[in-house]
């Protein structure tokens, strides 16, 4: 069997083997997921903004951020957070709570190898991409918008 027929072959196999999604389903799921988890996101501003006497807006929304990265941490530490998102798929990736679960499941996944090889080399395997692939790509942007606005 040759390279072609080999890679034919694996394709077909991944192919046989990917779980079939409902498309309406999915996105209803994941729509309401993601809206859920910014209707909490919200509720906790408001609550700190209630609460706390003398909290800015800026400060609030700091907290806000802060506690929801603790939650998905926590629940992606006991297990709940992964189940979430195979019930919602996108809708717990897209918001801040995705990246705080993108942190910590490689983490927890090797922290047998201990904490500087395990935990803190493996953390950002999955973020670490999107994190240069942010700032290179804001930096580009922002270059070419500092480009335009001498012309403008």
């Amino acid at each position: 069997m040759n390279e072609e027929e080999r890679i034919k072959a694996y394709n077909k196999y991944v192919k046989a083997k990917i779980p079939k999604t409902r498309p309406f389903p999915t996105l209803f799921n994941s729509f309401w997921v993601g809206g859920l988890i910014c209707l909490i996101g919200q509720g906790i501003n408001d609550l700190l903004l209630y609460l706390v006497p003398n909290l800015s807006e800026q400060a609030a929304w700091s907290y806000t951020l802060i506690i929801l990265i603790f939650i998905a941490a926590f629940l992606t530490g006991i297990g709940v957070y992964d189940k979430i998102g195979r019930f919602a798929g996108g809708g717990t990736i897209v918001p801040i709570t995705g990246f705080s679960n993108s942190i910590t499941s490689p983490s927890i996944e090797f922290k047998h190898e201990g904490i500087i090889y395990g935990i803190c080399v493996k953390m950002f395997t999955i973020a670490g991409p999107i994190i240069v692939f942010g700032v290179v790509s804001s930096s580009f942007v922002g270059l070419i918008y500092y480009i335009v606005g001498l012309f403008m």
